[in-house]
């Protein structure tokens, strides 16, 4: 159980999840919050990684630091984004167990469901079909780290979550035209073409300032300007967007996401899980969770034998098959791509022309999933998607300045 004095490590503080766990943990008094950026600490280096758990010994860890992108940055590249995401998690997931950390939060995503999977989907669609290409990697490797969470609760007794979250959007976001989600790069885009329309090269090279594409930045010639960001699609009063825009798709605003991780982190564990799935908590037993186990002081993992049956949670032949228990995170709720543009054109004030460029991928056509498993656990969503459109543009243009 962790109090307010937890030593509690945010892997990725500073991105779209993390900040915001960050500053949810801080609202609630948890104060003793350890962070790094990656200039002090690479997470695929296994030896920083263990050094860094041996200067430090959290308590709790939350592990929302990945290598993320969309559909373009995806395909573009594929080896990066299995590798890296499979560094991270290997070194940070066995590190937590090597030095007897408590209570692990491992974040993955809704694109580990299959393409076709029914809708919505449930934690069960896991590994019934075949992935979407366009992410299959990234989604492979988020794979990877769900079941080493749950592989390592029934052979060790660990308590690691694994949290699946659908699509995210909120402050601290990424806006990058290069390798942002939909609904940044989409907002960018409706900014940039409504400047362009007004000639407003002051916020045009204020916006390229900050950041920059394929290198150009506002020092550039209003030439080089506007070539880049055709290339992307943005022209004055007109922004092409890839796909047909009749994908449906599930948004859910960071801050709650950080809400309903933290609810997780602070009140569920995986004897809770699983006595949803089939099992009742008498199954899991109280040593499983660390009162002779594993966990029962601090740092004891470290020359643990792992041959020993001795602690071992689950994994237990009698009890059958244990499987699918991460929890799907998001409102249950989904919108077209092409209404999506509609609200956040609303937001930014532009009154030009949307264009849908067909010949390029649509992604999956639907990826709503099923929420029933995180209502039973105690939490549903606040921020409803045309409030949250609003409040993102608002920060957005806040951070221009």
């Amino acid at each position: 159980m962790l109090d307010k004095n937890s030593k509690i490590y945010i892997a990725g503080h500073r991105g779209l999840v993390g900040s915001a766990i960050w500053n949810n943990l801080l609202q609630r008094g948890y104060t003793n919050l350890v962070g790094r950026g990656h200039k002090e600490l690479d997470l695929t280096d296994q030896y920083q990684v263990r050094r860094f758990f041996d200067d430090e010994r959290p308590d709790a860890v939350v592990l929302a630091a990945a290598h993320v992108g969309g559909i373009m940055a995806n395909s573009l590249y594929r080896a990066d984004f299995i590798m890296e995401n499979m560094k991270i998690q290997c070194n940070v997931i066995e590190e937590a167990y090597r030095h007897g950390v408590k209570k692990l939060l491992f974040l993955g995503s809704t694109c580990i469901y299959p393409k076709n999977a029914p809708q919505p989907m449930t934690e069960d669609c896991l590994l019934t079909s075949p992935l979407e290409y366009t992410n299959e990697e990234y989604a492979i490797a988020k794979i990877a780290g769900l079941k080493m969470c749950e592989s390592y609760n029934l052979q060790y007794g660990t308590n690691y979550i694994a949290v699946m979250p659908t699509n995210l959007y909120g402050p601290n976001d990424n806006f990058h035209l290069e390798n942002s989600h939909v609904m940044p790069a989409m907002m960018r885009k409706v900014y940039l073409a409504k400047m362009l329309c007004e000639g407003d090269w002051k916020a045009i090279r204020s916006d390229m300032a900050r950041r920059p594409v394929e290198g150009v930045d506002g020092s550039a010639t209003e030439e080089e300007i506007r070539t880049i960001l055709a290339k992307y699609g943005i022209e004055p009063g007109k922004v092409t967007l890839w796909g047909t825009g009749s994908p449906l798709r599930e948004f859910l605003w960071s801050e709650d996401m950080a809400d309903a991780s933290v609810h997780i982190l602070l009140n569920v564990d995986f004897k809770d899980v699983i006595g949803i799935e089939k099992y009742s908590s008498v199954h899991y037993g109280a040593q499983a969770l660390g009162e002779s186990g594993c966990n029962a002081g601090r740092g004891c993992n470290a020359g643990i034998d792992r041959n020993s049956t001795s602690g071992r949670g689950g994994a237990i032949p009698s009890l059958g098959e244990i499987r699918n228990c991460h929890i799907n995170v998001g409102t249950g709720k989904e919108i077209t791509i092409r209404r999506l543009s509609e609200l956040v054109a609303e937001a930014v004030g532009f009154s030009g022309t949307i264009v849908f460029d067909s010949a390029k991928p649509d992604g999956t056509m639907r990826k709503l999933i099923d929420v029933t498993k995180l209502h039973s656990l105690g939490w549903t969503h606040k921020v409803e998607i045309e409030e949250g459109v609003k409040k993102l543009f608002e920060w957005y243009v806040r951070s221009e300045n």
